[in-house]
């Protein structure tokens, strides 16, 4: 069994307030258990990361030092904004590894997570964490043992810096995760009467942009959870948002369906978006007729779900 909850929906920036309580303003974050195992795995550090910390505090502090880890799917402010008040890593008697790519080769993950916490910025310096905290570096990795029969196989995903999807799986049950990204596309002008247009450059490109969207795909199959990048409309994404690394809902609902997954989140949500508009959207896509069998939902904040 993995219960996952989430802690923070939101992209781009935390966006509290009276049109945002329904689906939450916090930036992402999601907690999975294993209670069978006792393992706590966490993904993301964004504002939503403080209220799970607070929790970590009332609940699991009681019971004995905290041991976590946290899976940074990539290193962009609003996805490491929380760390500074993760308060249980203030703590001595804290284990915690965090994990996640870097987009630089001579900047380790401690430097670029840690860079916010700097004087400059923040009144708490990255010495000052007395918990014992490691810090490791990701790269694509077709399946890594986590120990007590979980495994974790990870996949460069298409954002504007080294980005990684999870997938996570666990005695049957498989948890994914595919943001931020956006569908890959044939970056070649495909206009025939511009001047730089070549033919076989764009087959080849179209090629690639559909060998890619595939491969990605098979990378989130049959998943009984994928909580997947769904920023923009189709509408919104084509009218000015391509190349921002987030996806149109379209997209992403066909491409899920394509791969069987059983539950879809829709994820990151754009901090303009307000509940009113999510439940509207809500009415026009999270349909049986868009869906099918598949059960598609916009994430809210607070959300548990047992896989």
């Amino acid at each position: 069994m993995i219960k996952v909850k989430f802690w923070g929906v939101r992209g781009s920036i935390p966006c509290p307030g009276p049109r945002t309580m329904k689906y939450g303003g916090n930036t992402a974050c999601i907690e999975l258990r294993f209670p069978e195992v006792n393992r706590q795995i966490i993904i993301d550090a964004g504002s939503g990361i403080r209220e799970l910390a607070n929790f970590m505090l009332t609940n699991d502090l009681p019971n004995g030092p905290i041991a976590s880890e946290i899976y940074l799917s990539h290193t962009h402010w609003d996805h490491i904004m929380g760390f500074p008040f993760f308060a249980p890593a203030y703590i001595p008697s804290t284990r915690l590894k965090v994990f996640g790519p870097v987009t630089y080769e001579d900047e380790p993950l401690e430097a670029v997570v840690g860079g916010q916490m700097k004087y400059r910025y923040f009144p708490v310096n990255m010495g000052e964490l007395a918990g014992n905290i490691e810090y490791l570096r990701l790269k694509e990795e077709p399946l890594l043992d986590l120990g007590d029969g979980i495994t974790l196989t990870t996949a460069i995903i298409n954002h504007p810096i080294t980005t990684l999807g999870y997938r996570f799986s666990f005695r049957g049950a498989v948890f994914c995760t595919a943001y931020d990204t956006e569908p890959y596309r044939n970056l070649f002008v495909v206009d025939p009467d511009h001047p730089s247009y070549d033919e076989l450059m764009v087959l080849e490109g179209g090629e690639a942009a559909r060998e890619q969207n595939e491969v990605l795909e098979n990378f989130f199959k049959d998943a009984d959870l994928l909580v997947h990048d769904a920023q923009y409309t189709r509408q919104e994404y084509n009218e000015g948002k391509i190349d921002w690394g987030h996806s149109p809902i379209e997209d992403v609902i066909t491409a899920a369906k394509r791969a069987g997954v059983r539950q879809l989140a829709l994820f990151h949500h754009d901090p303009d978006r307000n509940d009113d508009e999510l439940d509207q959207m809500t009415l026009t896509y999270c349909t049986a007729e868009q869906c099918g069998p598949m059960q598609v939902f916009f994430a809210r904040e607070g959300q548990e779900i047992i896989l």
